[in-house]
């Protein structure tokens, strides 16, 4: 008998209509297990090398894994698996919410979905059944929008959906996907391949409850928790503040990306912390399925900018991206900016990025307003932000068709040296986290087969010499024993990087949220194994899924050679070899 998963893998062609269920054995969810392991396994064997990641040929895959839907904090995540269409090398989107356990709770571990519907569609899986519904009366709606339409009519208001918005529908290469609003697979441009399926959603509702080996062990794991994660200092600040806390981290390191990763830091810049936060605008935390911690932050704007409390909060790389990365240092404004990308399905990372680098090319006369349509683009300009933001979604005039592009392709139409200052690895945006700071960070933008992606590896300062102990401590089992400081580059911090990325695949293959696991959160490493071991009824081990990291490494690599990448695009932005100014 099989525990924690559902034995179903969904195939559906949106172009035929066809829909099949596969039953893949237990030595194959042993193998892959899910997340991106499993979601590159299905890209490398059902797609042909050198496919448009807009084209029906693309293969999108929706997966949970084996251990999704345990009533325990950080098992919530789902990924999106693809082709992206900003970098066409190997995505893994991943996200957390409710989407992801649902799919489980349907009776399916994943969806892989090909071609392409004539007219627009929504899938709606319920309770083992799945059928392609007509979604022209949503097409063209935003995101809170369409998901109260699609409840509505499917008379199910727990239903939880993967959307996208405008951004999806206009194929901007960097659109996202969300679940309740405010949850997002955000890199890469999943959202745009979404669009280029005419596919706008897909509603799961389910009543099935999964089977564990030994669920009074689990309940245990989830008690434990939900008693101790406070005396973790990094669950504490998540719980208290957010990843918006990480923001006075960053000012005081000055590594808080500034005016296009020119600066380290800006003036005022705890205006845009997760303390001034909650003493403004926030109005309530939410969470993920079964988690005590309840990071995510619900804010609320009235005045200058009106902001609608049902999309949610910014997070930190939201705040960095349109706040100091912009030159502005205005939470409201960073609210608004948050707030219209969840509305449209844009993922602020790339949004912010591409947006403070054409503000640079404008200063630099490289851009000018015959080709911004009229509009001055000043850093500092929260007014010219919003109207780009507008304009990239809907590509609105050429301003906003260039821009929806992503930086990468802006830098090789505009030339006159624009490279040198655009941003991003292998056509993605970097995260707001500067490199020359943190080198391991620096190692995975590089590296990462994805791009400029910032959970790929634990940040550098997490084992520096100011950390708390048990940060340390919980990172031993990998054979990680010294501090090392953050901007060193040597031997021992390469070594660090290889088994902290294998570690943060195989969290990606479990879909596991970096936030409540170890080597920094409450979940130990041994607990995660007896953990699985409850919910599965193996005898597994740190050394199997590890290997597991590495297996999805390595495909997502072998993807992207088969695609055309060699060494010389493991690069950073030529900006970041030049020193931080002051």
């Amino acid at each position: 008998m099989a525990y924690g998963y559902n034995g179903n893998i969904a195939h559906i062609n949106l172009t035929t209509g066809e829909i099949t269920v596969e039953h893949p054995d237990e030595v194959f969810y042993r193998t892959y297990m899910g997340g991106g392991c499993l979601g590159a396994y299905y890209l490398l064997r059902e797609m042909e090398g050198g496919v448009d990641p807009l084209s029906p040929d693309n293969v999108l895959v929706l997966t949970a894994s084996i251990v999704t839907g345990t009533p325990i904090a950080g098992f919530s995540r789902h990924a999106v698996v693809t082709k992206s269409p900003l970098t066409n090398a190997f995505l893994d989107s991943q996200a957390g919410g409710f989407w992801g356990p649902e799919l489980k709770f349907s009776g399916f571990d994943a969806v892989v979905i090909r071609g392409k519907s004539e007219q627009p569609v929504y899938l709606y899986i319920n309770d083992g059944e799945i059928s392609i519904r007509d979604a022209r009366h949503v097409w063209g709606k935003i995101t809170g929008e369409t998901q109260e339409t699609i409840r509505e009519e499917l008379g199910e208001p727990k239903a939880r959906l993967l959307l996208i918005g405008p951004g999806g529908e206009n194929l901007v290469k960097y659109a996202c996907i969300l679940n309740e609003c405010k949850h997002v697979n955000g890199r890469g441009g999943a959202g745009a391949v979404m669009g280029s399926k005419n596919l706008k959603a897909v509603a799961c509702r389910g009543t099935k409850k999964l089977d564990f080996y030994d669920k009074e062990k689990v309940l245990e794991h989830a008690k434990w928790f939900s008693a101790h994660f406070m005396e973790n200092p990094a669950n504490r600040s998540g719980h208290d503040y957010g990843t918006a806390d990480y923001v006075s981290q960053q000012v005081l390191m000055e590594e808080f990306p500034t005016r296009n990763f020119k600066y380290g830091t800006i003036e005022d810049g705890e205006n845009l912390s997760g303390t001034r936060m909650a003493e403004t605008i926030l109005q309530k935390t939410e969470r993920c399925y079964a988690c005590t911690v309840s990071c995510k932050r619900v804010v609320k704007v009235t005045g200058t900018y009106d902001v609608d409390p049902f999309y949610g909060g910014p997070e930190y790389e939201t705040i960095a991206a349109f706040g100091s990365n912009c030159g502005i240092t205005d939470l409201e404004f960073v609210a608004k900016a948050h707030e219209l990308c969840n509305r449209y399905s844009l993922d602020t990372i790339s949004t912010g990025g591409t947006i403070s680098f054409a503000l640079e090319c404008y200063e630099r006369g490289i851009l000018t307003e015959g080709m911004t349509d009229g509009l001055s683009l000043q850093f500092g300009d929260p007014e010219v932000i919003l109207e780009l933001i507008e304009r990239i979604a809907f590509r609105r005039g050429n301003i906003g068709n260039l821009l929806a592009e992503g930086s990468k392709a802006v830098s090789e139409k505009l030339g006159k040296e624009s490279e040198s200052f655009a941003i991003h690895t292998k056509g993605m945006e970097l995260a707001l986290h500067d490199p020359r700071v943190k080198t391991g960070v620096g190692l995975g933008y590089a590296c990462s087969a994805v791009g400029g992606d910032h959970v790929v590896v634990e940040h550098d300062n997490d084992f520096d010499e100011f950390a708390p102990e048990i940060y340390v401590e919980q990172a031993k089992p990998l054979g990680l024993l010294r501090r090392l400081n953050s901007r060193y580059l040597g031997p021992e911090k390469v070594r660090n990087f290889v088994y902290l990325q294998n570690h943060f695949s195989f969290m990606d293959s479990l879909t596991l949220c970096v936030l409540t696991f170890a080597p920094v959160r409450s979940i130990t490493m041994k607990r995660l194994i007896d953990i699985m071991d409850a919910v599965l009824g193996w005898e597994t081990s740190l050394w199997e899924i590890m290997k597991l990291g590495e297996r999805r490494t390595v495909l997502a690599k072998v993807f992207n050679i088969r695609e055309g990448f060699r060494r010389k695009d493991d690069i950073l932005p030529k900006r970041l070899f030049e020193p931080l100014v002051k």
